[in-house]
């Protein structure tokens, strides 16, 4: 197995979903092939935007794109994707993060590997993006972010000095980190009644909401993300709303939620608040998935929120 720092541009002719798959011509097939297994983490080159390295996820499996002579699709392993908290600069104090990429002198090369779009990944590397992008403090940072002396830290907060690939694979490190993006990607903001709530210590009121769950392979993308206030992520999770297939209109399940609640919880013109980055907007298949296997399922025995 090997690491691998993989290319991706959002207008590129290559069909890539960073949290699902990589689309790559044959050239790279062996290098990838050799990742198989292991992780790889995500670059935006200079010519595509500002992000640098982005996020992380682990190659499942690589397959023959179907229809597409001398191309291959690399099968991103469910669950395994995470943005990072904060963007990787592709330079620290002008000295490029690869090693691969530094001349003898610290400075960056030019040409060469730098125009690669699969690049290997030593180790050390990998892990100085990833400490960078994904702190191991990060559960504390959240958990002191409006108060400085919480009265409980979440569930081993408190034990942050964790190897890499475990912070990577951990459910409670993954939820904060999720949880961080989204809100932010949303302004805290709920998406869905428009809203954006502070309790008296300017904590954001507003939750993040797996549009398909982790349990049913939804991944810890943005792109499978709300943020919806309280109320609005329960009625969510148990299919009494949903997006349209338009991606903004919001569906209410009339026969199971009163018409006061709708116009209390939801925005005026029923449409979706849009992020304030359109990469981060919903993603459609997985809409498509909360309409189709959630929307308009029986209501559970738990009592309304409402009342």
């Amino acid at each position: 197995m090997a690491k691998l720092v993989l290319l991706h541009k959002a207008d590129s002719i290559y069909e890539d979903e960073p949290d699902v798959v990589y689309d790559f011509p044959r050239a790279y097939l062996k290098a990838v092939e050799e990742a198989v297994g292991d992780w790889i983490v995500y670059y935006e080159p200079i010519k595509a935007g500002p992000r640098g390295y982005f996020a992380v996820a682990k190659i499942e499996r690589v397959i023959p794109k179907p229809g597409v002579e001398g191309r291959f699709l690399a099968m991103i392993e469910p669950g395994s994707f995470l943005p990072f908290d904060r963007e990787v600069p592709r330079l620290v104090e002008g000295r490029p993060m690869e090693a691969s990429l530094t001349e003898p002198d610290g400075t960056p090369k030019k040409g060469g590997a730098v125009q690669l779009a699969v690049r290997r990944l030593p180790e050390a590397d990998f892990a100085r993006i990833v400490d960078f992008g994904l702190p191991q403090e990060l559960e504390r940072i959240e958990a002191t972010r409006y108060d400085p002396h919480p009265a409980e830290l979440a569930e081993g907060a408190e034990r942050f000095e964790r190897p890499v690939l475990e912070r990577l694979t951990r459910r409670p490190y993954r939820d904060v980190a999720f949880r961080r993006k989204v809100r932010a990607a949303y302004g805290y903001r709920c998406a869905m009644s428009g809203l954006m709530l502070r309790n008296g210590g300017g904590r954001p009121e507003v939750q993040a909401a797996h549009i398909r769950p982790v349990e049913s392979q939804g991944s810890d993308s943005v792109r499978n993300g709300l943020a919806l206030s309280g109320t609005l992520h329960w009625m969510f999770d148990r299919g009494l709303i949903s997006v349209a297939d338009d991606c903004e209109t919001i569906l209410v399940s009339h026969n199971k939620v009163p018409g006061d609640v709708v116009g209390r919880l939801l925005a005026p013109d029923g449409k979706l608040v849009s992020p304030e980055d359109a990469r981060n907007a919903p993603h459609p298949e997985n809409l498509r998935w909360h309409r189709e296997n959630v929307f308009g399922r029986a209501m559970p025995d738990d009592p309304a929120p409402w009342g």
